[in-house]
């Protein structure tokens, strides 16, 4: 049965356990083929790993991650540790468990502003037709993995399995309401769009995230709730069944917030 939620945080906040533990409940309704949502599991140990540090002057800055094993509905264990504290860098490791397995490990680097450093964005942003005027598509299993349906997509690019070019664009927010803007929320709606490979095959087939890492560029919470994030991607090659693609998010005024790189596998 699926859990009631009435916001984002409902799925994406785990709760502390012990010193260096927290439980995070996997609800129902929220899979991606046999397991969770890689945005919601990677997005919960975000949080775990913000709060443990407890310094909100260090953000997220990037974020190395595999799901080694598909996470399930109940309940999931969250191990927090420090591996490195500087004066502005901070690097902590989070192991999530179910039963006697680990499911998924993350490490995340948490810096402080840097006032002095240069600043410069050489991508060059999206056409992007304002987001009102795309219509929103309906996002529903069979066809569409079951956590879909908790997005809203406005697609402008490809859609999946037209055998067409790898790529996948559109406009992306979550249908639920989101109270805390923060690197868990970024951390979700960067893995919320379909595979950019989809697009080239010429019917539906299994993939699954072998490996995810991010980089937020952006100020997160500086972004209005109410508007959606662009997605642009590409999935330049694939070989032997392996997908390597590379994705990002902009602001609707061009401001580049995030950069994922995803290695996915064609399971069969």
């Amino acid at each position: 049965m699926a859990l009631p939620v009435s916001n984002l945080d409902d799925v994406l906040t785990p709760h502390r356990s012990d010193e260096t533990t927290f439980e995070m409940q996997i609800a129902d309704g929220w899979q991606q083929g046999r397991g969770a949502f890689g945005g919601l599991v990677l997005g919960g140990m975000v949080r775990a790993l913000s709060e443990q540090m407890g310094d909100t002057t260090r953000k997220l800055r990037s974020l190395t991650a595999e799901i080694v094993g598909p996470v399930q509905v109940g309940p999931a264990a969250i191990e927090v540790e420090l591996l490195r504290q500087g004066n502005a860098v901070s690097a902590w490791r989070a192991v999530l468990r179910q039963g006697e397995g680990v499911q998924a490990h993350a490490v995340g680097v948490f810096g402080a502003a840097r006032a002095a450093a240069p600043s410069w964005q050489r991508l060059v942003p999206p056409v992007m037709p304002p987001w009102e005027g795309v219509e929103a598509i309906p996002a529903e299993s069979p066809f569409a993995p079951v956590f879909t349906r908790h997005f809203e997509y406005r697609p402008t690019g490809p859609l999946p399995f037209f055998a067409g070019p790898p790529e996948a664009a559109g406009w992306v927010r979550p249908r639920l309401r989101a109270t805390r803007l923060d690197d868990a929320y970024l951390t979700a709606l960067a893995d919320a769009w379909w595979l950019a490979g989809m697009a080239a095959l010429d019917g539906p087939r299994p993939f699954a995230t072998l490996s995810f890492s991010l980089d937020c560029v952006g100020d997160v919470g500086a972004l209005d709730p109410e508007v959606p994030l662009f997605h642009r991607a590409v999935a330049p090659v694939s070989h032997e069944g392996y997908v390597s693609e590379y994705r990002e998010l902009w602001g609707h005024d061009g401001r580049l917030i995030a950069l994922n790189h995803q290695t996915t596998v064609l399971i069969k």
